[in-house]
């Protein structure tokens, strides 16, 4: 239960630190690509807003459900904090960790949460990046979390690989 997130059941951010951890040293002995995938929720703050942070809380374990139930069973998802999800994808190429980031992000987007019997739906942008042998946890999370502000500035719901 400490390494799982309450609300969404996904893991919480201490355990997917660790287990960044885990996937460098697994590359570093045996050369095990990996990569993550930085997700957040477009508009977040104006289904709060105007809905409440109860339907907020809905959105978050919809969007958490669809991920989980859509993601390889070695991958580790998880959420990062507030309305991120990060996802540890193992042994994987650039053009794969593009197709299931676009996959989850197209699933999310046709999903929808029921609010008064109308569809509530939401977007998510996406960053997306493989480790590189110069990278550290920081500086992978953060060039993912950068290349998600791409996706935003691009016009949200979409994926930005670097």
């Amino acid at each position: 239960m400490a390494m799982l997130d309450r609300l969404t059941n996904l893991a919480n951010r201490h355990y997917l630190e660790r287990e960044l951890d885990v996937s460098f040293e697994a590359k570093k002995r045996y050369g095990t690509p990996f990569g993550i995938l930085f997700m957040d929720i477009d508009n977040f703050k104006r289904v709060n807003d105007v809905y409440g942070h109860e339907v907020g809380d809905r959105v978050l374990q919809f969007v958490a459900g669809t991920i989980s139930a859509n993601s390889r069973p070695f991958d580790l998802y998880g959420r990062w904090g507030g309305e991120e999800f990060i996802g540890i994808v193992r042994n994987v190429t650039e053009y794969d960790l593009r197709r299931l980031g676009e996959r989850l992000r197209s699933l999310v987007g046709e999903s929808y949460i029921l609010m008064e019997e109308k569809p509530l739906r939401v977007t998510i942008s996406v960053g997306a990046t493989i480790v590189t042998d110069s990278d550290s946890a920081s500086t992978l999370a953060r060039r993912a979390d950068d290349l998600m502000y791409q996706s935003k500035a691009a016009g949200k719901n979409c994926v930005t690989l670097g």
